[in-house]
């Protein structure tokens, strides 16, 4: 096993003296062999003096110099190691390294030093090469073995206590309380022993915290919920029905781009959700109430605390309640509406499901009303004044026709225009007789002036025929006037007769978009009325309220192990 070399502290003796002796004997080396203390050793500043002790027959004194180890560092001659002169150790170069560990070496050997150069000196001194591999290999010698230098150092200084000696260091016998343990195999298992009794003992008192907080934040809470959701909750009923929103089919002339989602779930997609937003708003449920005693109805006395409601209940927790009771849900891709309701008894919930389907009929009618009632109001606007505007134009016309005298102006006008034709053609034809018998050389003169006179006559009649169609009697009262006002009466009455046509057409166009905007609802599904009870589910309620009761927890733990962390580091 090879550890750090450990340093050591040193203090100076007080009341040492200077003076050392040049020579000491030492005992006899070996491994059994103890050192004393360092305070007793004497300095190698000065030359040891031999000890007033004789020596045995069969023991011969040694001196300081004369002793050396008996390790694989000892040598046999101390010169041999080199100059034992400080000044002459300092001109040697020695790198700090090498310094170092003589101060090592030295101090393993229980020598007391005052410098490295020192260090180097007293081990030259001893016989031991501070740089030599074997000495080297010693400062890693197991805890409590003592070389064989070392013995023979201590019993040289032991045989010098009581001599006047330099001031010395004295290592400070003070150590941690680690160092003075055996560190033997026993000693290492029985504390291994009681770290992993520890360990356990603390494993131990964890698990059985963790258990009662479990216990107490998890379990005890799910055993409660279980036990009322199977003992204590009030049977409920639950009655589903499925009902759609369709449209009125268009015409064959419907066209762009509302023809292209006509007859999909996306033309009556706004109208059913409109519908969903009503059953599930106050309004519903207040009307629900006055009709069908909602309230009253989840007041019984045979209800649990927990879903019953109290007495004198607003309309808030009412609503709450409603909310809890009736659950519905729409379908975008298939435009269907599904309405589960839930009460105490199957019959009321069935009751409570029809009145609500008819809730919604009413509110699909009144999405479009409106929009029916005004189109088919200006339409029938229209046509009314059209028909009103075509009878002032009859008045009109046949007024004029009672004031001229005239029912045709046309073929009055032709007849007229008939007789000053035929009227002219008589007269050439006399102008012609006339013409012929001026040509003889003694013409008649009664003849002649017949011919004149009928003449005369004719042309008169023509511009009497003339003035009768033009200006006879007067502007006002002329043919020609009064055949322009009868023309224009005639023509007023037959442009509002177009427009009354034009007006009977938008008002059947309008009755005919009316009924496609029509919405009307479709039951897929009829409410009936269950045989037995769908809630309370207490198995699926129980491991909800687990998983429930369980995520708070490792969330409030997590949360309270960051924190803890955060706070200490």
């Amino acid at each position: 096993m090879t550890t750090n070399p450990k340093a050591k502290k040193f203090r100076l003796r007080r009341g040492a003296s200077l003076g050392t002796t040049p020579e000491e004997p030492a005992a006899a080396t070996g491994p059994g062999a103890a050192s004393e203390p360092p305070a007793a050793r004497p300095s190698p500043a000065e030359p040891r003096k031999p000890s007033p002790k004789a020596a045995t027959p069969n023991e011969a004194p040694v001196s300081g110099t004369e002793a050396a180890p008996t390790g694989a560092a000892a040598s046999k001659d101390p010169e041999d190691l080199g100059p034992t002169d400080i000044e002459a150790i300092r001109r040697e170069g020695l790198t700090g390294r090498q310094l170092r560990m003589a101060r090592r070496v030295a101090q393993k050997q229980g020598l007391a030093v005052t410098s490295d150069f020192d260090a180097v000196r007293q081990l030259r001194a001893a016989g031991i090469n501070p740089f030599q591999r074997n000495t080297i290999l010693e400062l890693v010698s197991p805890e409590g073995g003592t070389s064989a230098t070392g013995s023979a150092l201590g019993r040289a200084d032991s045989q010098a206590q009581g001599r006047i000696q330099l001031p010395q260091t004295m290592p400070e016998r003070e150590t941690l309380p680690s160092q003075d343990r055996p560190s033997s195999a026993v000693g290492r298992a029985r504390d291994i022993s009681a770290m992993q009794r520890d360990i356990a003992k603390r494993r131990r008192r964890r698990s059985a915290l963790l258990l009662v907080r479990l216990a107490c934040f998890v379990m005890i809470p799910t055993f409660i919920v279980g036990w009322y959701y199977s003992v204590m909750a009030t049977p409920m009923y639950a009655t589903n029905s499925e009902f759609v929103i369709q449209q009125a089919e268009p015409g064959s002339a419907a066209g762009g781009l509302g023809g292209l989602f006509q007859g999909t779930s996306m033309a009556t997609q706004q109208d059913s959700i409109t519908v969903q937003s009503y059953l599930a708003s106050r309004a519903a449920m207040m009307r629900l109430d006055q009709d069908h005693d909602f309230i009253d109805h989840f007041s019984q006395d045979n209800i649990d605390p927990i879903q019953r409601l109290p007495e004198d209940a607003t309309n808030e927790a009412a609503f709450g309640v409603y909310s809890d009771k009736v659950k519905i849900s729409y379908d975008p891709t298939e435009g269907i509406l599904r309405m589960e309701v839930i009460a105490a008894d199957p019959q009321t919930s069935e009751e409570f499901s029809q009145a609500l389907i008819g809730y919604a009929e009413e509110q699909v009618d009144q999405l479009t009303q409106r929009l029916r009632e005004d189109q088919m109001a200006s339409a029938r606007d229209s046509y009314t004044s059209a028909e009103t505007r075509r009878s002032q134009a009859l008045e009109e016309w046949l007024t004029i026709q009672q004031a001229a005298e005239i029912i045709d102006p046309i073929g009055e006008t032709g007849a007229l225009t008939s007789q000053i034709s035929a009227l002219e053609q008589q007269r050439q034809q006399l102008q012609l007789t006339l013409s012929e018998r001026l040509n003889v050389r003694s013409p008649n003169e009664a003849q002649v002036n017949s011919l004149r006179g009928q003449i005369t006559n004719i042309e008169g009649l023509i511009s009497d025929i003339r003035g009768q169609m033009t200006a006879a009697g007067g502007a006002g009262n002329s043919l020609a006037t009064r055949n322009t006002e009868l023309r224009l009466a005639e023509e007023n009455y037959t442009f509002q007769t177009v427009m009354v046509q034009q007006a009977l057409a938008a008002m059947e166009a309008a009755q005919i978009e009316a009924n496609r905007q029509v919405r009307y609802l479709s039951l897929g599904v009829e409410p009936v009325a269950p045989d037995e009870a769908t809630y309370p589910r207490a198995f699926e309620n129980t491991i909800l309220a687990f998983l429930i009761f369980a995520g708070v927890y490792l969330m409030i733990s997590l949360t309270a192990s960051i924190l803890r962390e955060q706070v200490t580091a």
